[in-house]
Parts: C-alpha cells; structure tokens; sequence
C-alpha cells in the first residue's frame, strides 16, 4: 500500500508541476511551484506516520494547481464542518429571494461559524427546511455532490450532525463560499472564519498568522472513532484553500486529530 501511495505521489506531482504560471506574481513562478512540491512530499511522508486515514486537497487559486491525496475521495464524517455549507445554502437562498434571514437568523449562522455552536446549527436547521432535504438538496450546487446523510442516528432525518463527505466536497464548498456567494457575503464569511473561537485555532489554522488564515472545524466521536476536520484557506486574497478529513478509527482521538490537520497545514501553508 505504501508502495502505491509513494507512485501516486510522484504522479500527482507531476500533475502540479504542469499548472500554468502566473506572470502577475513571483509566486507562480517555476521556484515556487518546486517549493510547493517540495512541501507536499514532505506532507504525505509526514502522514505516513499518522493514525487513522486522511484526505485532504490544496488548492493554489492563483496558479489552478490542485493536488488531491489518495483518499481526497473517501467518504467520512462531517462533523461540524457541514455547518459552513449550512450557512453558504441560507445566504444563497437569501439572495435568490427564497427565504428572509432575521437578525436573529444571522446571530445563529455567526456562533456557527466562530464556536461551532450545535443549537444554533439544530435551530437553523429546523427552521429552513432541514428535516425537508432543503439543505442536502443544495449541496451539489456548492461543489458537495458526495454528501450522504447517515440514518439510524435519531429521529431527525435528514439531519445536519450526521452526513459524510469526502475531502473533494470540503474542497468543493471552500472555493464556492469564495467564489459563488455574491461578494458581500463571501467577505462576511470569510471575516468570520478568520473570528473563530481560540480553542477552535487549529487545522487550517497552523498556516501561522502571517498567512491571515480562517477555518471552519468539525469534530466528533461517531460510530467507528473519533473524526477531526478542518476546512479553510491562507494566504493574501484567500489564495491557498485546504480542505483536510481525518478519520482516526481505534487508532488515535481528538489530540490525535488536532496535531495531524494543525501539522499538515503548517507544512502546506507557512510561510
């Protein structure tokens, strides 16, 4: 399996080092994108020595260049970070002329976005449509389309705290909250991911201040272990995107998960 992964490291860097420059910044220049595979290959030696399984995909919005690990594709558990694609659904659906956010409405989307918190995510749910598939039936739209709500979990279905994605959906989300919402909303978002609470600076987070990071986390302890996810982005304009999913099984907990996504963004991302 290592074998496998190593050749399919080699091929998708290969992939990288064909992204076009950009001639309006130094950073896309052929030394840049040699550091950035530089870094990656560091990143997939680094997780070779991490428990449980990870996806993750960066994303240069500069260059184009995208890299996607080997389980970019599989699915895992949301957690949390399913309510950042709760929060982008309810702006777009505000915009269309759908539904009429109240100032309440916003306080809610904003404790999300900053504590994770779970009633306002249980409240907003109810209210627009949740439990009608009014949600999961947007998520395509915004660059989700393996999204899959899990049943047997409570007496809500569909249900927001129990979905699973793949890191390729996270990825998905990120670039449309930049670059679908209209964009007073995608700065308002973005300003609240950079807002969030500080024992939720983590994942994402570890690209380091310089790099003006936000992030949104997920994590919990579903059937199978522990998941610990982060999605978010770094760098000026948002220019890095990274959307990461650990799956930690019976082979580490949340610390576990806490170090693995704060340690790969800070290879991938730091200055």
């Amino acid at each position: 399996m290592r074998r496998c992964a190593i050749v399919l490291v080699v091929a998708l860097l290969a992939l990288i080092s064909g992204a076009a420059p950009s001639t309006a910044s130094p950073c896309g220049t052929a030394a840049a994108e040699c550091g950035l595979r530089q870094r990656i290959a560091l990143a997939e030696q680094y997780l070779q020595t991490r428990p449980g399984t990870v996806g993750f995909v960066l994303r240069d919005r500069a260059t184009g260049a995208t890299y996607r690990n080997v389980n970019a594709a599989t699915p895992i558990w949301t957690a949390s970070t399913i309510k950042l694609a709760m929060v982008s659904d309810l702006l777009t659906r505000q915009r269309a002329g759908v539904i009429a956010l109240t100032d309440a409405d916003r306080r809610s989307m904003v404790a999300m976005l900053r504590n994770s918190d779970n009633d306002a995510a249980d409240a907003l749910w109810s209210r627009y449509g949740g439990e009608a598939n009014a949600f999961n039936a947007n998520l395509p739209r915004y660059g989700m389309p393996n999204v899959v709500p899990q049943r047997g979990f409570g007496d809500v279905f569909p249900y927001w705290g129990f979905q699973k994605a793949t890191a390729d959906d996270l990825d998905g989300l990120m670039n449309y909250v930049l670059t679908g919402l209209s964009p007073a909303d995608a700065t308002a978002v973005v300003a609240e991911m950079q807002r969030v609470d500080p024992d939720q600076q983590w994942g994402v987070w570890g690209a380091g201040p310089a790099m003006t990071p936000g992030n949104k986390n997920g994590w919990s302890q579903e059937q199978g272990g522990w998941v610990v996810n982060s999605v978010g982005f770094a760098g000026a304009q948002q220019r890095y995107t990274l959307a990461i999913m650990n799956a930690l099984g019976d082979e580490g907990g949340y610390d576990d998960g806490v170090a693995t996504t704060t340690q790969l963004s800070r290879i991938l991302l730091s200055p």
